[in-house]
């Protein structure tokens, strides 16, 4: 009797481990610091958020990573990233920039396109959602 006890006891633990595990919030930056990859990137977001549409994903870009987040941006087809950038922004993906990189490349802040966000640091952002709130880490 203890051991059917016993049994039922694991089983009903483990279900409620992965219900637990089921229900914890998706968090996850994707680190951009190379804009000739950011079609990629924004298709596997996109790709990402049709798949988790609750999960909350932060794009954390630096150094030549940002170009993809400037005014009239194209890809190497020349489309503009604008549109992209606000649908996935219009489902609430975050874009983050560096300062940084804005003051020493001396891009004005007017240069950005609305959707995105300045940060002091691209490296320490990415960092401090790690260690402080739990984002996975994926770099495209």
């Amino acid at each position: 009797m203890h051991m059917i006890r016993a049994a039922f006891l694991l089983v009903l633990f483990a279900f409620s481990v992965a219900a637990g595990a089921a229900q914890k919030e998706e968090k996850v930056v994707y680190h951009i610091n190379d804009s000739t990859n950011a079609t990629v990137a924004l298709q596997n977001i996109r790709n990402h958020m049709n798949a988790s549409p609750k999960a909350k994903i932060v794009v954390v870009t630096h150094g030549p990573g940002i170009d993809f987040l400037l005014e009239d941006a194209k890809d190497k087809n020349g489309n503009p990233y604008d549109i992209m950038v606000q649908q996935l922004a219009d489902s609430n993906v975050q874009f983050r920039v560096c300062n940084n990189t804005l003051e020493a490349r001396n891009i004005s802040k007017k240069q950005l396109l609305p959707e995105a966000t300045i940060v002091p640091s691209g490296v320490a952002e990415v960092s401090r959602l790690q260690v402080q709130e739990g984002y996975a880490y994926i770099k495209p």
